[in-house]
């Protein structure tokens, strides 16, 4: 545009009234021309986008969300779907045991038990740990973790099983009528049920019991009310997931679920034109969060599912998510609105900077108030984007 500027006011600028003022055609030509390059130079637009994520990045740290690129902040406010693990997402994450039943009190049983899971890295097994921290240990030899159903182990050349139903089931365990009326009683009582067993028959059986986050309920209704579907993927078995379901108010579940079924809901929601959002705490849903459209991961969870996440909370609040997806919205928003004026104080600017009006009134623009215009124009898209900071 400025070349073309340039060679209209070389051949035909005396034609359009043009006054040189003492300058030489050439020289007063390359003047307009210059007033183009510097009146559309491109720093409003180059600031539009990389400013306005910039200050929406510090507005989710002061929030509390950790935010690692800028696609995660921009596709938040596309989420229509979202999939929650229960354990340590939904719930606090701090099981404790509130019931036992020993098929057999001894304390040989124990002190097994105590020790397998010592070397679990199932949270859950924590709190077996916990409740059974004053019984004294003995070295296993052998320990296998099943995943999604427990952990095997070899004790004295006797192999020992803790895990859930299903674990004990496909090994052929008998269990008593009398542990499995209790275990199904806890079930429906909202608690989780771990199996102990040796290669006969089940030892004993623990209700384990994980309180829900004072703000989960609220947070899903939130997600709800912005038309987002959310899902629940949990490893539990089913009569846990239905009753947590129950209580947050999610119509969609599933329990017993492996780590590539997470994987493979994500997948499937994703076939169906959603854009899905995982949010998890563990090592088992680190598949999942990778395979997520926008990944979220719990601040106080594992390692590993920090890192494969986009999106970290440090609170653990799911209240947060709900906060991401709107500031999203206004990130993008403002991002847009940069755009727009960048593009259209050139669309303006420029014909001016060419003269488009000098044949008019004779206003031909001076490069160095071209100059202040394009450093003004910067400006304003700095401080449309800033005006995040204070936004609610």
């Amino acid at each position: 545009i400025a070349f073309s500027t340039f060679l209209v006011w070389y051949f035909f600028g005396i034609d359009l009234g043009f006054d040189y003022n003492g300058t030489t055609q050439f020289e007063r030509s390359f003047i307009v021309a210059i007033s183009v390059i510097v009146i559309a130079c491109p720093c409003a637009l180059g600031l539009a986008t990389p400013t306005a994520i910039m200050v929406g990045v510090g507005k989710g740290a002061e929030e509390g969300i950790l935010i690692k690129d800028a696609e995660s902040l921009e596709l938040a406010k596309k989420i229509n779907a979202i999939i929650l693990d229960k354990t340590g997402t939904i719930t606090k994450g701090k099981p404790t045991v509130t019931d036992v039943i020993w098929a057999e009190k001894n304390d040989s049983s124990k002190q097994i038990l105590l020790s397998i899971e010592k070397q679990s890295e199932h949270p859950l097994a924590e709190s077996v740990v916990n409740y059974l921290k004053d019984i004294n240990t003995v070295h296993i030899h052998h320990i296998e973790s099943l995943t999604g159903k427990g952990v095997r182990a070899n004790y004295k050349d006797i192999n020992y099983l803790v895990g859930n139903q299903k674990l004990l089931t496909e090994n052929q365990i008998l269990i008593d009528n009398s542990l499995k009326e209790q275990a199904d009683k806890w079930l429906h009582e909202a608690k989780t049920v771990i199996w102990f067993a040796d290669d006969k028959k089940a030892l004993a059986v623990l209700a384990i019991a994980d309180e829900i986050k004072e703000t989960s309920i609220e947070a899903i209704k939130e997600l709800q009310k912005m038309g987002i579907e959310v899902h629940m993927l949990t490893g539990d078995n089913y009569n846990t997931a239905k009753a947590i379901a129950e209580k947050t108010g999610i119509s969609s579940f599933k329990g017993e679920v492996l780590p590539k079924d997470k994987a493979d809901f994500v997948k499937e929601l994703q076939a169906q034109g959603k854009i899905v959002a995982m949010v998890g705490d563990g090592i088992n849903d680190s598949t999942a969060l990778a395979h997520a459209n926008v990944s979220i991961a719990m601040g106080k969870g594992s390692d590993i599912a920090i890192d494969v996440a986009k999106m970290t909370i440090i609170s653990s609040d799911l209240m947060k998510i709900s906060t991401a997806i709107k500031l999203s919205k206004s990130t993008v928003n403002t991002i847009k609105q940069n755009l727009f004026w960048a593009f259209i104080y050139n669309v303006v600017g420029i014909p001016i900077a060419a003269g488009i009006l000098y044949p008019i009134n004779g206003f031909l623009l001076n490069p160095m108030i071209a100059g202040a215009a394009m450093a003004l124009s910067s400006v304003s898209v700095v401080s449309n984007s800033l005006r995040l900071k204070w936004k609610k």
